[in-house]
């Protein structure tokens, strides 16, 4: 297969995808023990768990190709990074799986030359599937965690597209569980006319499928949290930057895969630099 063949790799990892679902559906329904890593987030048995199963996935459907994987980083296990390689969360926003908020998503990222070019999320609580299927091309699908036989061919797929901003009243999404006063500050500078929260790489989607003109996280994130929302987000229409208006860039091995503060935007940046 082909890194190019973004469908080809969305119909390849689906089953691990549901899989990993469907191991947060059963801890999330049934409680979980939760452990601090060593920058203080927290971290469940279904991260580890999910992280397995979609790390052996990537390495059968893509041999060659490395993959960053959050708890292995976590563990010290950092592959050499190549101009392609795979970045994956397997729980993104454990603190909102952990207070049993549905908010909680499956992701997996292809970064290729520094930008990232492919992404699937999987919210399992919610049955959602976003995914990039071409260059200028992503698509939302609603697909339960234990419909096994799903494929992509047969799910009703809806294409995502970003919506023309008002520019006079704007809709930003921020952070459930990472609210911060630099981000409020932040949004001040912008006429926003409503602020909505949300956990996770769901914003990232919501912003691809119209509802909303901007994310801004003036606050700590990894790239393996950013890298599939990223890519699902430019192929609607939207793009991700610095503050300084730069495109948000991967591969910072050296730096921890530590992100910068980013804005992610439905269409152009709306601020001048």
């Amino acid at each position: 297969m082909k890194l190019e063949d973004y469908r080809g790799l969305v119909e390849a990892l689906l089953p691990a995808v549901l899989a990993a679902g469907r191991i947060e559906m059963r801890h999330f329904k049934s409680g979980v023990e939760v452990s601090t890593k060593a920058d203080t987030t927290p971290v469940t048995v279904a991260d580890h768990e999910a992280e397995e199963v979609l790390t052996t996935a990537l390495h059968r459907a893509m041999p060659g190709v490395p993959v960053i994987a959050e708890e292995a980083v976590a563990a010290g296990l950092i592959p050499a990074t190549e101009d392609a390689f795979f970045l994956v969360d397997p729980l993104d926003g454990t603190r909102a799986f952990i207070k049993g908020s549905p908010e909680f998503t499956v992701n997996i990222g292809l970064v290729v030359a520094q930008r990232p070019v492919f992404g699937i999320i999987y919210a399992p609580a919610l049955n959602e599937l976003y995914a990039t299927v071409g260059t200028r091309e992503s698509v939302e699908a609603e697909i339960t965690p234990d419909d096994t036989a799903e494929t992509l061919t047969s799910a009703k797929l809806t294409r995502l597209a970003t919506r023309e901003p008002d520019r006079e009243a704007l809709v930003a999404f921020a952070s459930r569980s990472h609210a911060s006063q630099s981000t409020d500050e932040f949004l001040e500078r912008l006429p926003i006319a409503e602020k909505r929260k949300a956990s996770s790489s769901l914003k990232f989607c919501l912003i691809a499928r119209g509802e909303a003109d901007l994310y801004a996280r003036l606050g700590q994130t990894s790239e393996w949290d950013t890298a599939a929302g990223h890519a699902i987000l430019a192929a609607a229409g939207g793009c991700v930057t610095t503050l300084d208006g730069q495109p948000l860039l991967y591969g910072k091995r050296d730096g921890g895969f530590a992100n910068p503060h980013f804005i992610a935007w439905g269409r152009e940046p709306l601020l001048s630099t």
